[in-house]
């Protein structure tokens, strides 16, 4: 073998290393990693706290923690409630000194039952987590619809619905105080929800027309709306019972 044959040799080889290394270095280019900031927080929520989901809303967070969404934008120092992030911790108990306690309008037999005083006392030393909140005998409704119920209430549906007419009256099923009358709740259309005291809210949906605004103090079977199918698919009232925020079964406590 001449010397130019091993030199020609000698180029291929080391061409055939170079080849390799390239090939081997090839896949381990990634792109850069991409930081998740819209949910990804694994923070624990404290105590009396909500922390922002996406697609949350301020009403929605209210509903859903039995507040007025005026209170949480007051007590959050918020300038503008329709503004809140993915992540936020929003405060959802009432803090040290609030006035926000919304006391029954008629303390009357038909409006508010009161409990028997070792009734709570028992039910709490037996208290386990459960996954349907039943509601304390506290609260007598009267139905604010007239019709035939459509649907019952579920974990799914969290409240019942009243089939009827379009413009049917909708009343108010106690004495309360309205908290929100407005459509930026996804899925109730146009919705009235009543806060009767610091335990009860009561939430009607899918109105035609809303006859009350918010911060109006309402009675027991005053029309505070019009039945209508906004955001529904017939025509209907969706009513719901929240105690504490937590949807329970409105049928019992309906006369």
């Amino acid at each position: 073998m001449n010397l130019i044959t091993k030199y020609l040799l000698l180029l291929l080889a080391i061409a055939s290393v170079m080849a390799n290394v390239g090939c081997s270095t090839t896949p381990r280019a990634k792109p850069a990693n991409v930081v998740d900031r819209s949910g990804g927080n694994s923070e624990p929520t404290p105590p009396g706290y909500y922390r922002v989901k996406r697609g949350d809303t301020l009403a929605r967070i209210a509903l859903d923690n039995g507040q007025s969404p005026r209170d949480l934008a007051q007590w959050n120092n918020m300038s503008n409630p329709n503004q809140i992030e993915v992540g936020d911790l929003i405060l959802v108990k009432p803090p040290a000194g609030s006035k926000s306690a919304v006391k029954p309008i008629s303390k009357t037999p038909s409006n508010i039952d009161t409990p028997k005083t070792d009734a709570p006392k028992v039910d709490a030393s037996k208290a386990e987590p459960t996954k349907e909140v039943v509601a304390e005998p506290g609260i007598r409704l009267s139905w604010p619809a007239k019709g035939k119920v459509s649907d019952d209430f579920s974990e799914k549906t969290k409240g019942i619905d009243i089939a009827g007419k379009l413009g049917d009256p909708i009343t108010a099923a106690s004495d309360g105080k309205v908290v929100y009358a407005g459509n930026s709740l996804r899925g109730y259309g146009n919705l009235v929800i009543i806060k009767h005291d610091n335990t009860y809210l009561t939430a009607y949906a899918h109105n035609r027309t809303l006859l009350v605004k918010e911060g109006d103090a309402v009675k027991k079977g005053q029309k505070i709306a019009e039945m209508g199918d906004t955001d529904a698919n017939s025509v209907k009232l969706h009513f719901e019972l929240r105690v504490n925020g937590k949807p329970v079964n409105p049928t019992p406590y309906l006369q």
